[in-house]
Order: C-alpha cells, then structure tokens, then sequence
C-alpha cells in the first residue's frame, strides 16, 4: 500500500463491503444447558453496521512491527478519538487486516445485493475503557495480541454493540515480523505409555516448509521426527456462525510422534520448519518428563476439570461475564507446574461457538502448561453439538463447529478421531475417557468401547481405575437438572452403571455444570457409607464428581442438599489426584483464586480389597474341591 490515507481507505472500502453483509447471527447460547452464556462476539450486530467515516475521528496503534525478538504474544497502544465520543462507542480488532480477499465469505448471495464477505472482530473493548474518553473524545487502551497467522487493523465504531454499529476510523495494518512462525505446542500421550505428541499451529502448508521437531534426552544427539499436517476450510463447518462471521482460517496443525521413550525421563524439545531454501524457522525451546510405565510404583498426580473456556489479559471480550474464572485457572496451574504430571481438560474448551479466532487464543493461553505437560481433552457440548449431524444430542450449542476444531487443534489417542473416545494408561491409573456427545447407551460402539476399557485393566498393578465424560452421566444436584426432574442428563447412568459397578470404578468426574460437587461413594443409587474423608478397606461403591468450575460463568445447585452430596462448592476450581503406591490415594479440591485445597479425602486400600465380593459383584461359587 502506498500513503496512510489510501491503506485506511482500502480497508475501510473493504470493511463496508463486510458490514453491509445480511446474516443472521444465531444465538450462541446452549439450548437445553445446566449453564447457559454468550459468546461475547455474537453480540455485535455485524450485519446491522453502517459506514459513515468521519474526518475529526482516528485509530492509531503502534508498533507497527511485532515480535522482532521471536515473540509470539506482543502488547499493542492503539490511540483513538472522535469528537462526539459516547458511551456506546468500541474499538474492534480485525484480523487479517485486508477484508478484500477473494475467499473472505464464499457461500451463495441468499439476498439480493447481499455482498459475498463478512467476519467478526477476534475481540472488541469499549471505548471508555480509557478514563478520560469521555471527557476529551481520546483514548488510550492496551490490546495483547497473539501470533494468529495475519496482520490486523483497529477499528472505531460508535452506536454499540448490538443496535446499529456505525464504522467512523481505520487504523493501518500491524502485523507480526513472522505471521507463519510455529506457535503454541501442545503435548498429549500417545497410544502407548511411551509415546508422547506434540502438536502446533503455523502458518506454513506443506508445500513451503517440512514440519518436524528435534527431541532428546541432554547430552545426547537429538532426534529429528517429521510432523504430519492439517487443515480444515470453511465447508467443513456445518453451520453458522462458524460458516460465516465466525469462520477465521486456522492455518496448518502439526503433529509428530516421539515414541520409545525411557519412563519418567526428562526430555527436550523444539518444533521447527525446513524451508525450500534449506534455512530452519524454529519454534522455542521446552522439556517435558516422560510418562510411567502402566503400574509402575512412583508418585503421580493428575489434574482433573472442565469447562474452562478463555479470557482476554487485556480485559477485552469480557462484558457478558463469561468465563470470569478462566485466567484464574490458567495461572495457578501454571505457578504450580512442578507439582502436577498430567491434565485432563474434560470438555468445553475456548468456548469459541463458532468464532474460529478463539481457539487460536485459547491455544495461546493454556501453552505454558500444554507445551510442558501432556493436556489430553473430552469432547464438549459446545466442541460437537449441532442438529443432524451425527451427535446425541440435537442442539447448536458449537456454533457450526460439529468438533472439527477440537479433532483438528488438538491430539488425542482415539481410534477415530471422529469418535471422541479413548483411554490413557499412566502409571498406576487408568483412565476411560467417554464421549457424552454420542451415543453412550447399552449395544452402542462407545459402550463396547467402555467396557473393553473397564475390563481390561489390570488392578494388581492399575489400582486407580478413573472414568471421565463431559456431560454429568452420573449425579448433580445442579438446578436445571432438578427442574428437569432428574439429577443426571437424560438415560446418563442407566446403561452406565451397570459397568461402573461391575468393573468397580473408583471415581466417575464429569464437567458441564459449572461448579464442584462430590458424592458418597454410590452403589445402585445408594450410599455406601457416610464417611466423607478415609475410605479404606473393600471397594463398595464409586465416587461420583462434578468438577466443571474450570472458569465459564458458574451454575446454581437445587436449595435442598441431596442426601448423597457429600460437597458442594459454586466456586471456580479443580481437582487434584496423587497416587502415592498402589494402596494410598489422595483427593483435593482446590480453588482457582488461591490455589488452596477446600475438599479432600483418602482412599487406602489393598489389591484384594478391590477383589472382595460386595453386594452383588461376585459370580456364583461352588464348594466342590
């Protein structure tokens, strides 16, 4: 672009042809949820805008240039002003910054004159987020920004939100000095106990760059494994507003395989791109320690939550409350990294339903943690639902996205990434991971999958059998639920807890509902016992646990206390799982905003306590010799 005025001008022109766009945005909101929200972004009234550029209004954001040291999160001053400043004025950030590309909304014109071009801000924050705004029509606020692929330009807008948004400045593009650089990885186990992944995003396609990572022990000559890689497009989106406003291009996901690994030995790590010239762009440098062997005999801790969605350092986004206690999270798990193994992140991820920039930001977010621990994911309502497309549950809670960003951004050992199941042998515990958006009932693939995954672990040498869904397939005193006359999702336990039982589970953890809340340890809906802190001896009954506090607007419990609720907190938080021997296991509950433990016990058995007969679990004997 040539002068100031012609590169404002020539994304203003193409800004018009965006906002003038006809589509309905659809309501981001879950239908039929213990705990509804908005995505922020569904709230501009992007087809409602019009352009009316005034002379006495600016947008200037500076530096122009980011991440000149290799950084890939950068702090942006963007100074406005507008002299007729009103409470109802907000700044967009864009991304890409030109909106004139030939691919920016290719569905069919629906309406005449309709325009083919239209997206959504990656974030917004109001005006008078900077003191004085309203009292001299300038301002000042601070946007961070990530590596996301593309430049980006700031916009003003004036009439708010919702009602009809009106474009009066442009700022020039900023961009990233490497927009394509490798970003953000995330580690999960493989198929097997020594196979570790790592997966990233770049802006590279196969034909510019070779993905790989070089890996190894210190001391030693790294190995050098190639990454596979994948993409997805526009049509593999099955509704709005992922199809439309929402839809962002996601640029290249690669995964590589670093297999044989030597148990609990700390390895490094740094993905990297050979291009066609033969130069390497490197990502940074990390470690990660090797997972246990299955049954090994050591300590090993795991963190268990869901729903933690994402939220904006720079305070953008965030009007519609709806993942206050998301940072939180993110940064206690992060000061705590040293003390934890593994993380299991048990659905409902960014939130993102539909608006595609968000995955990249969430990716950003919970890095300092994937890039060290492996982070292994469930399938959420809002990753998977939407109506006729395969799932359980005929909702539109993802927003279009039917879980192809979840299968695509991230890693995971299932069969078929389609079919979001899978199990995770580490050390001395197993762990089932279901997929509540499919079909779990008795005579389904899933339920073979569960019991083939329940039976066949060895407790002798596995003693912490652990299952996991997103959905609370097993007991919530959540309102909704009560409302609904149950305290489960529909037909949740009545296949399932026949397995539970018969394959003694020690504890079932579900998100989705907003809060913490544990049971007694329940055998054919009954309490086995009252004790609420020492289990010990034989195995009769599983702990049921909802932990979806991970930081998404938090859910209401019923006013009466079931009588098989032992805990109940409407806090954001966590759970923590110690394994210190095959007999001896410690549970903590832990708030995000401190980081200390409000809920605990122990279990401390023997392997023929998990062998013992209670109630109905034994087959018939004979006393022949």
């Amino acid at each position: 672009m040539g002068s100031r005025d012609d590169a404002a001008m020539a994304v203003v022109i193409a800004l018009a042809a965006l906002l003038a766009a006809a589509a309905t945005l659809p309501a981001a909101a879950a239908r039929g949820s213990p705990a509804e929200g908005f995505q922020p972004l569904s709230k501009i009234a992007i087809h409602k805008t019009t352009i009316q550029l005034h002379s006495s209004a600016y947008v200037e954001a500076t530096p122009a240039l980011l991440g000149e040291q290799g950084e890939d999160t950068e702090w942006v001053m963007v100074n406005y002003g507008w002299a007729n400043q009103s409470v109802d004025d907000w700044i967009a950030v864009f991304s890409p910054a030109d909106f004139n590309s030939s691919d920016a909304c290719p569905n069919p014109s629906r309406y005449p004159g309709e325009p083919l071009l239209c997206t959504a801000p990656i974030k917004y924050q109001y005006a008078n987020y900077s003191a004085n705004y309203m009292y001299w029509g300038k301002g000042s606020i601070r946007f961070q920004l990530i590596n996301q692929r593309a430049d980006f330009a700031f916009a003003l807008f004036t009439g708010g939100l919702e009602n009809q948004p009106n474009l009066i400045a442009v700022s020039e593009p900023i961009a990233f000095k490497n927009p394509k650089a490798p970003v953000f990885p995330r580690l999960a186990q493989g198929n097997s106990h020594d196979e570790m992944t790592v997966t990233w995003t770049s802006g590279y396609d196969i034909s510019e760059a070779y993905p790989f990572v070089d890996w190894g022990v210190a001391g030693a000559q790294p190995t050098r494994t190639p990454a596979g890689t994948l993409t997805f497009n526009r049509g593999s989106m099955c509704g709005e507003p992922a199809r439309t406003v929402g839809w962002r291009d996601p640029g290249f996901i690669h995964t590589a395989f670093m297999r044989n690994l030597w148990p609990n030995k700390e390895y490094s790590y740094k993905i990297g791109h050979e291009l066609q010239d033969g130069s390497i762009v490197w990502g940074k440098p990390y470690t990660f320690r090797a997972p246990p062997t299955p049954g090994q005999n050591s300590l090993q801790r795991v963190i268990v939550f869901g729903d933690m969605g994402k939220a904006e350092r720079d305070g953008s986004n965030e009007f519609a409350n709806y993942q206050p206690g998301s940072l939180n999270t993110t940064d206690t798990l992060v000061d705590d990294l040293d003390n934890y193994d593994i993380v299991f992140h048990i659905g409902d991820l960014p939130y993102a339903n539909g608006y595609l920039s968000q995955w990249d930001q969430f990716t950003a977010q919970v890095a300092p943690i994937t890039a060290k621990k492996p982070y292994m994911i469930a399938s959420g309502n809002h990753e998977r639902d939407w109506p006729d497309t395969g799932g359980f549950f005929d909702v539109e809670d993802s927003g279009g996205e039917c879980g192809v960003p979840a299968e695509t951004y991230y890693y995971y050992p299932a069969e078929n990434r389609a079919n979001f199941w899978y199990k995770v042998d580490y050390g001395m515990f197993r762990f089932c991971v279901a997929d509540s958006e499919h079909d779990w009932r008795e005579g389904t693939p899933q339920y073979r999958f569960i019991e083939h995954c329940l039976s066949t672990v060895d407790r002798k040498h596995q003693p912490w059998l652990i299952f996991a869904a997103h959905r609370v397939l097993g007991y919530s005193s959540n309102s909704w639920y009560a409302s609904q006359g149950s305290f489960e999702e529909p037909e949740g336990r009545e296949s399932l807890q026949k397995l539970w039982q018969k394959y003694r589970v020690d504890m079932a953890f579900f998100g989705h509902v907003h809060n913490y809340e544990r049971t007694c340890p329940m055998y054919q809906n009954q309490c086995m016992t009252r004790e609420r802190s020492r289990y010990s001896g034989t195995m009769n009954g599983t702990i049921f646990v909802v932990a979806g506090g991970g930081g998404s607007h938090l859910s209401d419990y019923t006013t009466a206390i079931p009588w098989w609720s032992v805990f109940r907190d409407r806090d954001f938080g966590f759970v923590k799982l110690t394994a210190f021997n095959h007999s001896s296991l410690l549970f903590e509950y832990k708030k995000s905003s401190d980081g200390k433990v409000y809920d605990s016990f122990t279990i401390d058995r023997d392997y023929r306590d998990v062998l013992s007969c209670v109630h109905d679990s034994c087959f018939p004997t004979t006393l022949a010799t």
